[in-house]
């Protein structure tokens, strides 16, 4: 016998992550599907994700034993300011082409929150390429920088990246501040450092590639006190975020997520003792899931009937009570 069962997604810039469960069973159906839904003049392209999910949804819903898929929830990088189309149409189309009931849209900040804290009053820190740090106390949704690299995301690989190549230029041109180990490391990893302008600036995937340098400057850390000092520099910026939205009153609990900490001490102990210093009162916790077991507890969530967070349509939309307004296969 099958059951209504949702549908959770983690849309990123590598590509979207989709499971399918039912809400009384642990078990999920996972996909991963490696192309971005595409961006543009609109924002956040709703028929280039809904083109994504189409294919595969069906077969993922027959695969976990579900019968229908009643709820849906799809975190997305850049909803919170790019989501006005998805907001508009996806949970129309979802409804029209899955027959789903409920829709969940959420910036994957939020995402990346619920998956490492769940339900509680607290802040996640969420580090890869760029940089985001969302906290709430339950009643609202506090978020800091994530404004990409050219304005902000600092502490973030981007931002390590670009700053350990400066250094490299800096001993390559003999000025005050620059690190030899560096250099060299720039070197092995770009060739001559001459050719750097030529290689970043014509890129689309520029913060990417400023990114890929940071794990250089992390190895360089143990010996070389200029990229100490870089990830000293990123700890404090970290800190930063975390105060600007992390709950003032009782003992809220702090987690970090990225591909960024996988560094592992060189940035890991600065950062800790930065937090350390600057919330005493808070509770620095390890992540307990990531972005996409974010989109699955709030499906589970909806499924009982119960989602204990701030519904804001920037950073989490609920849309229910869908089957009223669409017919699954038939227009509005």
């Amino acid at each position: 016998m099958t059951s209504p069962g949702f549908l959770a997604v983690d849309s990123g810039g590598s590509g979207l992550r989709v499971a399918v469960g039912v809400p009384e069973r642990e078990t999920l159906v996972r996909r991963e599907i490696r192309e971005p839904v595409r961006t543009g003049a609109r924002g956040i392209d709703p028929e280039h994700l809904l083109a994504q999910l189409l294919p595969v949804a069906p077969a993922m819903a027959a695969e976990a034993g579900v019968g229908e898929l009643d709820t849906a929830v799809v975190g997305a990088a850049g909803f919170a300011t790019l989501g006005d189309a998805l907001r508009a149409e996806l949970p129309g189309a979802l409804a029209r082409e899955l027959g789903v009931r409920t829709v969940a849209l959420a910036a994957d900040a939020v995402t990346a929150y619920v998956g490492a804290l769940g339900p509680r009053p607290g802040a996640v820190l969420a580090a890869g390429t760029g940089l985001i740090a969302v906290g709430t106390d339950l009643r609202d949704w506090r978020r800091a920088d994530g404004w990409g690299h050219l304005l902000g995301d600092c502490g973030g690989g981007a931002w390590i990246g670009r700053a350990g190549l400066e250094a490299a230029l800096r001993a390559h041109d003999g000025r005050d501040g620059g690190s030899a180990p560096l250099l060299a490391g720039a070197e092995r990893q770009f060739g001559p450092v001459r050719g750097l302008p030529g290689l970043l600036y014509p890129r689309t995937d520029r913060p990417a590639l400023l990114a890929s340098f940071a794990p250089r400057v992390a190895a360089c850390a143990g010996h070389d006190p200029v990229a100490a000092g870089i990830l000293r520099a990123a700890a404090r910026h970290m800190a930063e975020s975390v105060v600007a939205v992390c709950p003032a009153a009782g003992t809220p609990d702090v987690a970090l997520t990225g591909g960024l900490f996988a560094m592992g001490d060189p940035l890991l102990v600065p950062l800790r003792e930065e937090l350390a210093r600057r919330l005493p009162h808070a509770r620095q916790v390890p992540a307990e899931g990531d972005p996409l077991d974010g989109s699955v507890r709030i499906a589970r969530a909806l499924s009982a009937g119960r989602l204990p967070l701030p519904a804001e349509t920037t950073m989490l939309c609920v849309i229910r009570d869908l089957h009223q307004r669409f017919v699954p296969g038939r227009g509005p």
